[in-house]
Formats: C-alpha cells, structure tokens, sequence
C-alpha cells in the first residue's frame, strides 16, 4: 500500500466545551486510512501569553501549516471571540485561505451563522463525512 498523506489540522473549539474536541480528536485518529497531525491548542497545553495580541499570534503560528481548518459547530461558536478569531485568520491571514470544514453538532440541522457565513463545506458528525471533506478540501 503507498504511504498515506499526513493531513495538518487545526481544531478550533471552546475550552468549555471540551468533550466536542475530545470526540473528534478521537474520532479522527480512530479513522482507517488517515494519518492527521493536530495543530489545535488543546486546555492541558494553553498558549503561554499574556495579552490577546499575543494570544492572536500565537494562533496564527499554530495555524500557519494546517492544511484545513475544522470548525466544530456548536452553539458556543456564537459566543466565543476566539473561536470568532480563529475563523477571522482562516479567512484572511494568508494570501490564500485555508480551507474551513464546519461540522454540524452531534443530532442537530442547524450551525451557527460565523460557521454558516466561512466555511468552504459543513458536513456531519461523523468520521467518513469528516475525514472525506478534510481531504477534498485541504490545501
């Protein structure tokens, strides 16, 4: 079999709604035949900054070699600057974007407008949907 293709992923997800970004780290390195690094920050290992200028460039340095960028849908999304801000440098940062994967939250239709209005596809919860448009839609 050929050697896969290592995917670079930043999850982007609210600190107080950990258990979303722990079932999809796990679900993606459950996935069969996908090789992911992640890039995401998670609570256990915070960015070691001060202000939010700081904070705002350190996210950009662990963005800057993602591949795709996975926006996890909940409603926490409409409330969070940061996941707000995430979204801001996905879009704009870089001559070109990088690509934005919404996945809708777990039993749910609906996504948050910030998710609706960026990303480049929404898909479900679910590793086949996920992984599929991580790879369709990575840089």
């Amino acid at each position: 079999m050929p050697s896969l293709r290592s995917y670079s992923v930043f999850v982007s997800h609210a600190w107080r709604y950990g258990g979303d970004y722990d079932r999809m780290v796990d679900l993606l390195n459950a996935a069969p035949n996908f090789v992911w690094r992640n890039l995401s920050v998670p609570k256990a290992k915070p960015l070691e900054t001060s202000t939010d200028a700081e904070l705002t460039d350190e996210l950009k340095d662990q963005m800057r070699t993602a591949h795709v960028v996975l926006i996890l849908g909940g409603i926490y999304v409409s409330y969070s600057k940061w996941i707000q801000k995430e979204i801001d440098l996905a879009t704009s940062y870089w001559t070109t974007a990088k690509p934005i994967v919404g996945v809708r939250p777990w039993g749910s239709t609906n996504v948050p407008a910030a998710v609706n209005a960026n990303a480049d596809t929404i898909v479900g919860w679910n590793t086949s949907s996920v992984v599929q448009a991580i790879r369709a839609h990575s840089l």
